[in-house]
């Protein structure tokens, strides 16, 4: 964390899920700034100041787009895996590669 004043807020990703397939890096950026790219068992957090954010993350073929308001003090948790879909196996077998799904989403309680 940056050690930011007080009433800063928080953002915390992390690409643990037992379900990612572990394989291929997930880029985060925060606002337009890099913010990370994570491996699989990779945790990264950050202070921010409260307000409107924008976090983009990829795995090269998909992107997924999340918009934010932050209240001074909120710590605001998300998640990252890089999954299999439908196909996905077959085509690795077949090619060597194949697709991985992003899922990138909020975890905890709905923000009040």
């Amino acid at each position: 964390m940056t050690g930011m004043s007080p009433g800063a807020a928080t953002i915390t990703i992390s690409r643990r899920e037992p379900a990612d397939v572990k394989d291929r890096q997930i880029v985060v950026s925060l606002d337009g700034e890099s913010f990370g790219t994570l491996l699989y068992g990779d945790q990264v957090s950050r202070d921010v100041a409260p307000g409107p954010h924008r976090l983009r993350a990829h795995n090269t073929l998909f992107w997924k787009t999340v918009d934010l308001e932050l209240a001074p003090d909120e710590h605001a948790r998300f998640v990252a895996i890089n999954r299999a879909g439908f196909g996905t196996y077959s085509l690795l077998g077949l090619l060597g590669v194949g697709p991985l799904f992003l899922t990138f989403q909020r975890e905890g309680p709905p923000p009040k």
